[in-house]
């Protein structure tokens, strides 16, 4: 079954200018932009997003480093698609994240770890709409969507 994941690619990745280098990663596995902007989170935004943690030590933390700078806002699309990204963006800290993964190649801190990616199908659709109203999602087929997804049976 098809499923939507958000991603962000966070102000720390921006600022190092890793956003190409990020994106290629999900691209090259085969999952699917469907739609993407560039843009600065609110604090509002980043405290809506993040609301889940509200009370938590981290939470004004996470909320003042997510509207720091600008970031990618993708929705990715494809079988199983959050836990490849998931796979994809390795461990939360990339100080911990095994090499090969998005925060294990370029992470190296707790403090930041690059990209978000929601983790459940749950909260997929809660953060896609906090980011994208529902026509900035584009429906298309890939011309290589019969190799990516198919079989050979």
């Amino acid at each position: 079954m098809t499923e939507r994941t958000l991603i962000i690619i966070k102000p720390d990745a921006v600022q190092r200018q890793l956003m190409g280098k990020i994106l290629t990663r999900f691209e090259e596995k085969g999952l699917k932009v469907v739609a993407a902007k560039f843009m600065q989170i609110s604090q509002e935004l980043a405290r809506k997003h993040y609301a889940v943690h509200e009370g938590k030590p981290f939470f004004d933390g996470v909320v003042n480093y997510m509207s720091s700078a600008p970031v990618m806002v993708m929705v990715l699309e494809a079988e199983g698609v959050i836990a490849m990204s998931r796979k994809l963006m390795g461990e939360t800290f990339g100080n911990e994240a095994t090499p090969g993964t998005i925060r294990g190649d370029f992470g190296a801190c707790r403090g930041y770890n690059l990209v978000h990616g929601s983790d459940s199908p749950e909260n997929a659709e809660y953060e896609m709409g906090l980011y994208f109203k529902p026509e900035e999602i584009v429906d298309y087929t890939l011309a290589s969507e019969a190799w990516l997804y198919g079989s050979n049976d």
